[in-house]
């Protein structure tokens, strides 16, 4: 342990969380499977959250009361090094508070605390925002866990698929340089299947702007009946975006949202910006995810 990072057990599950930006950086089951991407060259994250914003705004600006103020792609906090609150054995808990840093990119008071908490059966983390201002607290939140793709190094990348807990046929929206296009598209979802493939990343993340699951399951099929999987369920998020690099990157992101880029041709004050919470003065909002693993 150290103040850089902290891990926590149960049975064969370990997890390693990084205090600048309360990352998720390891989950390895009793065997040793990694789950999450190590970062690298195609990408130098492993599972950074987004606050205060989910995407791009417009020309990387957020309006308030007549001001500008730059605010660049998914926020602040996955650069910002949280306070760690608790340090147990199956538990930690980080918090990041406003200061001068934040207020200079975003006039609000706020606390975002993350407890991760591990059992024998997977990792979970919850998300409270805690409005500690006198004006209504527009913002928005969301979870970018990369796990590796192929989750076995001799499974090719294509055997593998998410399985959704339920049909999704709604259409999924698409990026525009880092902005939410007008016309939604048809879904590549088959049923409930998403069959994997680098093709679907060639125009950025997949957004399930109206996902009818609360749960997703990673795992290869066809040609490899046995492996590790996972299993990703969430509470609180209303959106869900599947990410990766369309350029043969080993990492696919299962990542729910609460918000979203903003509309192309949306330029305005942040408060009316589409897909944000609202939060009452002394009030909070609380999400949650869950990431169980195992192998069959």
């Amino acid at each position: 342990m150290t103040d850089d990072t902290h891990t926590i057990r149960s049975g064969g599950l370990a997890a390693t969380i990084k205090a600048q930006g309360a990352e998720l950086c390891s989950l390895k089951d009793g065997s040793g499977t990694e789950f999450i991407w190590q970062a690298g060259p195609a990408w130098p994250r492993h599972a950074p959250l987004l606050f205060p914003i989910v995407g791009r705004l417009a020309n990387d600006e957020l309006r308030h009361r007549g001001k500008t103020y730059r605010m660049t792609q998914h926020g602040f906090a996955r650069d910002s090094r949280f306070a760690w609150a608790e340090r147990g054995e199956s538990r930690c808990t980080l918090v990041l508070e406003d200061g001068e840093a934040t207020r200079a990119l975003y006039p609000f008071a706020f606390r975002l605390t993350a407890t991760y908490t591990i059992d024998e059966a997977g990792l979970d983390l919850s998300l409270t925002i805690a409005n500690t201002g006198a004006e209504t607290l527009p913002a928005s939140l969301g979870g970018h866990p990369a796990f590796n793709w192929p989750l076995q190094p001799e499974v090719a990348k294509e055997s593998c698929a998410l399985t959704f807990a339920k049909t999704e046929s709604s259409p999924v929206r698409r990026l525009d340089g880092g902005l939410l296009r007008a016309a939604a598209e048809p879904s590549p979802v088959k049923g409930a299947v998403l069959p994997l493939s680098e093709s679907l990343f060639v125009d950025d993340a997949i957004i399930f702007d109206r996902v009818e699951s609360s749960s997703v399951r990673y795992a290869a099929g066809q040609g490899a009946p046995t492996g590790p999987w996972l299993n990703m369920s969430w509470r609180g998020f209303r959106e869900l975006g599947v990410w990766s690099k369309p350029a043969g990157a080993p990492f696919l992101c299962i990542e729910p949202w609460r918000g979203y880029a903003s509309p192309a041709g949306f330029d305005g004050e942040f408060s009316d910006k589409p897909g944000l919470m609202h939060i009452a003065p002394g009030a909070d909002e609380q999400l949650s995810f869950r990431i169980e693993v195992g192998s069959s």
